[in-house]
């Protein structure tokens, strides 16, 4: 009985660690709008989080510059045998004495000569390096002042500034793709339902006409026109279909969200609410990322004329070292006895001559400075000419939309009368297919404005500085 019941537990916990893997497998599902549908990309997208990394890379650039600053502490080990010791040479003063005494007598004309012993050399060597040695010490160096560090302590800060804000620019570019996206998703839906209203529609004119001649009322080739009509409308609408998914796919990689999650959108076509035309089109550059930028690039620069102007001026440092050696002719006695040294003191480093790369760097910096201001007046006049192209372009996208809006309701009107008159037998097939196909043309010309109305709207929210993150 026990057996039975260990064995039925095995296969509960097996059954139950399949079902949760299987689980853990399934793709996720989300159900959007497009602030969340943004707001998962600033997530998720692939580029997004690289330049969030940047402003980590970015804030450890500015703490390892602080760390030049602060005092830096070495230590040092060291073990020498000396296998073969060094010599020192020595003048013999014995050999000099020999010498002096015979040089004297030779002088003398005494011919009982003194000779110098042979054991008796000029030199003598000697070795007053123990075979054993070890050394263990600390140096401390810290920088007391340097213009240039002082200089680029606060270009630190500045270059982390002008991350933090390549960070918004990527926010921005990313919000705009899926705007776009998200759009493109909800327009292809859009057509794909006026597809399908269509494909009814037409579907049940086919039936009654097939009835009609059955009945001996219409001929067979108003049957076959209207056939072929349906059997392009079917095949329009599987287009579309497809065209649906890789829209969607699109969407999904623009967010940096798997291809195989699930995603559904709550909004609808019926619900975007379009923003009225701006009468006053004037711009603020400095709501625009770009020109924000550029500013901070402008600040980077001076601050690099400065540290390059500082360059001239000394610098100043001070030093501690403390260092003890051991020595010793037996390896066993050699930590017997510490000989310890110390040591302070202070170094200034004074720019004399460098052959004027100096004076070159500075004129580096200055033009430089120039191009950035020069790139700012440019780049202010861009922006404020994309801000008025954007506001016209999305003007005429609007009265655009809403012109082909009016033309497919009165092709529908058309068609309806046309209709009408077929059934009541004062019309002709001919007409009611013309009408068909004029209403196809109306409403894939409104789709196609709806379209350019919503990316002229994201691209004048991104003209006008609206999108800041």
């Amino acid at each position: 009985m026990k057996i039975k019941l260990t064995l039925l537990s095995c296969l509960a916990f097996w059954g139950t660690t399949v079902l949760a893997q299987q689980q853990s497998q399934q793709p996720a599902a989300y159900i959007f709008n497009l602030d969340e549908c943004i707001k998962y990309a600033h997530e998720h997208q692939s580029q997004v989080l690289n330049a969030q990394l940047d402003q980590q890379i970015a804030a450890a650039k500015v703490k390892e510059t602080i760390g030049i600053g602060l005092p830096q502490v070495n230590g040092t080990l060291s073990f020498q045998d000396y296998i073969k010791s060094p010599v020192i040479l020595f003048p013999n003063f014995q050999y000099s004495t020999y010498k002096v005494l015979e040089d004297e007598k030779v002088k003398n004309g005494d011919g009982n000569t003194i000779s110098i012993p042979p054991d008796v050399q000029p030199v003598l060597e000697a070795s007053f390096q123990q075979k054993y040695n070890a050394a263990a010490g600390v140096q401390l160096n810290q920088l007391l002042f340097d213009g240039q560090y002082l200089i680029g302590l606060k270009a630190t800060n500045v270059y982390k500034e002008l991350s933090s804000k390549n960070t918004s620019r990527t926010k921005i570019e990313t919000a705009v793709a899926v705007s776009k996206a998200y759009y493109s998703t909800l327009v292809t839906v859009e057509r794909l339902k006026l597809l399908t209203a269509n494909i009814e529609r037409l579907q049940k004119i086919l039936e009654e006409t097939q009835a009609m001649n059955k009945n001996g009322f219409v001929e067979k080739i108003d049957v076959d026109r209207l056939s072929v009509q349906l059997n392009n409308l079917k095949t329009e609408k599987a287009k579309f279909d497809r065209l649906s998914v890789v829209n969607e796919y699109m969407l999904k990689f623009q967010m940096g969200m798997p291809i195989n999650d699930q995603l559904k959108l709550k909004d609808e076509i019926a619900t975007i609410q379009f923003e009225p035309v701006q009468v006053q089109d004037t711009l603020n550059v400095t709501n625009r990322i770009e020109y924000s930028l550029l500013e901070t690039q402008k600040h980077l620069s001076e601050l690099d004329l400065k540290r390059n102007k500082v360059a001239v001026l000394p610098s100043v440092g001070g030093f501690a070292t403390y260092n003890t050696s051991f020595q010793n002719p037996i390896a066993a006695s050699l930590f017997d006895k510490a000989y310890p040294t110390f040591l302070v003191g202070l170094q200034i480093n004074v720019p004399i001559f460098s052959g004027g790369q100096k004076k070159q760097r500075i004129n580096q910096a200055k033009y430089a400075l120039q191009q950035v201001e020069n790139q700012m007046v440019n780049v202010k006049n861009g922006l404020a000419l994309e801000n008025k192209s954007a506001n016209i372009v999305y003007a005429n996208s609007l009265e655009s939309m809403e012109n082909q809006k009016r033309n497919m309701e009165l092709a529908r009107e058309i068609l309806r009368v046309t209709k009408v008159k077929y059934s009541q037998g004062v019309g002709s097939s001919l007409e009611v297919t013309t009408a068909e196909t004029d209403l196809k043309a109306a409403e894939t010309n409104y789709i196609g404005a709806l379209y350019d109305a919503l990316v002229a709207q994201v691209d004048l929210k991104k003209a006008s500085g609206k999108f800041n993150y």
